[in-house]
């Protein structure tokens, strides 16, 4: 069975309530819904959605820009108070976690040695420092604070890797879709068939890139660092 639960958002003194699906709503703040109109369970906005009285189209305007259902219950559903359950919580925290330790990993190498972090030392460093993540931020926006705290056990350098990478003519066509995906800049056709290429993408991908590439070529390609 549903349950319906009010989501709050308060602007300029002013408060903003919908009746939304619990369940819907959370598979709307995790991604699983992309349109915010489905969890709502009734079409109004509300200054006191206990009491039943209306939010006015004047204040709605003022505080969303807009008096479209979809783009308000959007802003409520992702910046507002949203009553969910523990077990919806806990859930939603792990998530995140997950999602803010890759950014990391992806995008960031050790400055001592400019190799990537592995994923459980990210993890270790985070659980080191007692990071707390907000469930309800995004990813993207917690990464640079949680860096600085965990900074002091775990260097961490966000950089962006440029290599040229020479592929011998028998494996140059099979890897062409591999050097796109991660970030073909340049590309020049040797005279022997050979393909030697530019590419950039985040430093904490070297590995994963090198693993694939070997794989293609069969520990035949070669790589220069580029600065």
């Amino acid at each position: 069975m549903s349950k319906t639960v009010i989501a709050k958002y308060s602007v300029g003194g002013e408060r903003f309530e919908i009746f939304v699906d619990a369940d819907l709503a959370y598979e709307y703040i995790t991604g699983k819904k992309t349109d915010p109109k489905v969890p709502l369970q009734a079409d109004d906005i509300f200054s006191d959605a206990n009491k039943g009285e209306r939010q006015s189209a004047e204040k709605v305007k003022k505080a969303f820009g807009t008096t479209d259902l979809a783009k308000v219950a959007e802003t409520i559903l992702k910046h507002g108070n949203v009553p969910i359950t523990t077990e919806q919580r806990n859930k939603l925290l792990e998530e995140k976690r997950k999602q803010i330790i890759n950014i990391i990993a992806r995008n960031s190498v050790d400055p001592r040695t400019n190799a990537p972090h592995p994923v459980q030392r990210i993890e270790n460093a985070m659980e080191s420092a007692k990071v707390q993540i907000d469930p309800f931020k995004g990813a993207n926006e917690q990464v640079d604070s949680i860096v600085k705290k965990i900074n002091m056990l775990l260097p961490i350098k966000f950089a962006t890797a440029r290599m040229e990478v020479v592929i011998p003519a028998e494996y140059a066509n099979r890897c062409y879709g591999l050097l796109k995906q991660y970030g073909l800049k340049s590309e020049e056709w040797l005279s022997n068939g050979s393909l030697r290429a530019v590419l950039e993408f985040p430093a904490g991908l070297q590995g994963e890139f090198f693993e694939k590439l070997n794989s293609f070529t069969k520990g035949n390609a070669v790589t220069k660092n580029l600065v």
